[in-house]
C-alpha cells in the first residue's frame, strides 16, 4: 500500500485578538507558550512543509523561521483569499506537493490525525475537498485543498466575487472528517472556545484558555 504523500501545511495567521486587547492571536501566551507555537508543535509533525498566510509585517514572525505568504488577491478577501496564496506558494515553491492542508493560527488543540483522516475521508468519498467537524461544529478552514484547483479558486474570488468558502466548496465536493467535541473541542480557538462557562474568568481573557491546557497535556 503506497503512503499517502504528506500535504504542505499553511497556516492562516492574520487575526487580531481584539477580544483580548489587540496584537496577532497567535501571539497570545497560554499555559507558558504561545497559541502559534502550540499549533505548529501539533501541525508541523503531519506536513511535509509548514507556511505561514498573514498580511502586513512579516517581521513579527520572524521567530518562527517560517515563510510568510500574503494574500496573492487584493482587498483582504478573507480565508479563501489565504487560502489560494497557499496553493501558489505551493505551486511556485513545492510543485511536487499536490495538496495544502490550512488550520486557523489560533487553534491550539489540533488533533494528531487531523491530515490522515482528512485524506481518507476525502479518498472513500472520491471528492477533491475535505473538512473538519466537531460534534455539530463545522470548521471550513480546517481543510485539504489539491493545488490543482488554484485557478478556479482564483477566478471564485477574482471575477465572482466569491468570498464564502461553503459556496466554493460544494461546487466541487467536500467530504467532512468527524471528531468529538469532548472532553476538548480539538478545533477550540481564541475566539469560539467549546467548554462550559467559568463565571470567574473573563471570556476576553486568554486564561479562558488554561483548563483546557491542562486537560490536552494528559490526553
Amino acid at each position: 500500500m503506497t503512503a499517502t504523500p504528506l500535504p504542505l501545511g499553511l497556516v492562516l495567521a492574520g487575526g487580531l485578538a481584539r477580544r483580548m486587547g489587540g496584537g496577532d492571536k497567535t501571539r497570545i501566551r497560554i499555559g507558558g507558550k504561545t497559541i502559534l507555537e502550540r499549533v505548529l508543535a501539533r501541525f508541523e509533525p503531519q506536513c511535509a512543509v509548514v507556511i505561514l498566510n498573514a498580511n502586513g509585517d512579516p517581521a513579527r514572525f520572524s521567530d518562527t523561521g517560517l515563510p510568510v505568504v500574503p494574500d496573492t488577491v487584493p482587498g483582504f478577501a478573507g480565508p479563501l483569499a489565504g487560502i489560494l496564496a497557499g496553493l501558489d506558494w505551493t505551486a511556485a515553491h513545492a510543485p511536487a506537493i499536490t495538496d495544502v492542508a490550512s488550520v486557523p493560527g489560533d487553534c491550539p488543540f489540533l488533533p494528531g490525525d487531523l491530515v490522515a483522516r482528512l485524506s481518507a475521508v476525502r479518498e472513500a468519498a472520491g471528492v477533491p475537498l475535505a473538512c473538519a467537524r466537531s460534534g455539530d461544529w463545522r470548521h471550513p478552514v480546517v481543510g485539504l485543498w489539491p493545488v490543482a484547483l488554484r485557478e478556479d479558486l482564483r477566478k471564485a474570488l477574482v471575477e465572482e466575487n466569491m468570498h464564502k468558502i461553503e459556496s466554493w466548496t460544494a461546487r466541487h465536493g467536500i467530504a467532512v472528517g468527524d471528531w468529538p467535541a469532548t472532553p476538548i473541542d480539538p478545533f477550540s480557538t481564541s475566539t469560539r472556545r467549546r467548554m462550559p462557562p467559568r463565571p470567574s474568568v473573563s471570556r476576553r481573557s486568554s486564561a479562558t484558555f488554561e483548563p483546557l491546557i491542562a486537560v490536552a497535556a494528559n490526553s
